[in-house]
């Protein structure tokens, strides 16, 4: 059996795009359908109510377009409205982001980690939760990526100030010991390579949880029958409250080209 719906993916801007290319480079089979809000952009200092709101609102559009599963490809919006998706729309199935605490946990050799995310996601239950259980096993520092999430919606990860305001966030962290950097934000891999220019020759890895989540979709895909079918021939289409200019700069990041439609 297959089914050849798309998957939804959202986010609050352009940082799910990091995990919409784990996934169509995974699944080339699945079609796709991205929605960035880019108008409300970013939630990490926003109030749960709102967060909770916008991405119910989110949700409901992806469900209109007929979506088998869905991605909540932004670590806030996950930390504030996972659970209630879940108990909500309990027919479809919903993949959260997490701050892959566990695989950093598990290899440092320094017992120092550092959790790079917004302000909501590190006061999530999500990351309370796993962040407690290796608590007494290593010292997790939390941070917030002041600025970072503006930097990437602006395409402005290679400027000087961006490479300023990652200092300014990673250098305390590589001081306090840390030798792993988990990458709690959808928008933080794309200033990958600036965080790997600061880091420099120092050894300190980078973390994120892209692949894990291509992972699990590709699972939950398996255990309900929902996988295309290998002769399906993908559709994607991006999705944004945003103006024409932003639907083309989503359209870029993912893979340099075209497509659809504004909220």
């Amino acid at each position: 059996m297959s089914n050849n719906n798309p998957i939804g993916l959202f986010d609050s801007g352009m940082g799910g795009l990091s995990v919409w290319r784990e996934i169509r480079a995974a699944l080339p089979a699945e079609s796709l359908i991205f929605f960035g809000d880019g108008v409300r952009c970013p939630y990490g200092s926003r109030p749960e109510s709102q967060v909770l709101q916008f991405t119910v609102e989110a949700v409901e559009r992806l469900i209109a377009e007929g979506c088998k599963l869905i991605v909540i490809a932004c670590n806030t919006a996950t930390a504030v409205a996972i659970d209630y998706l879940r108990e909500r729309y309990a027919d479809i199935p919903f993949v959260g982001l997490e701050p892959a605490i566990k695989p950093a946990a598990l290899t440092t050799k320094s017992g120092v980690v550092a959790v790079l995310a917004t302000e909501r996601s590190l006061e999530g239950r999500l990351f309370l939760h796993t962040s407690e259980k290796y608590a007494d096993k290593v010292n997790i520092i939390k941070s917030v990526g002041h600025g970072f999430v503006e930097i990437v919606e602006r395409g402005e990860e290679s400027t000087p100030a961006a490479v300023e305001a990652v200092k300014r966030v990673v250098e305390p962290i590589i001081a306090a010991g840390a030798d792993k950097i988990v990458l709690g934000c959808t928008h933080y891999p794309f200033l990958r390579s600036t965080i790997e220019g600061v880091i420099g020759d120092r050894e300190v890895e980078i973390i994120d949880s892209g692949s894990a989540v291509s992972r699990r979709v590709a699972q939950l895909l398996d255990e309900n029958g929902l996988r295309a079918a290998e002769d399906n021939t993908p559709n994607d289409r991006f999705i944004t409250l945003g103006d024409e200019n932003y639907l083309k700069q989503l359209q870029r990041r993912a893979y340099g080209c075209c497509s659809k439609e504004k909220a």
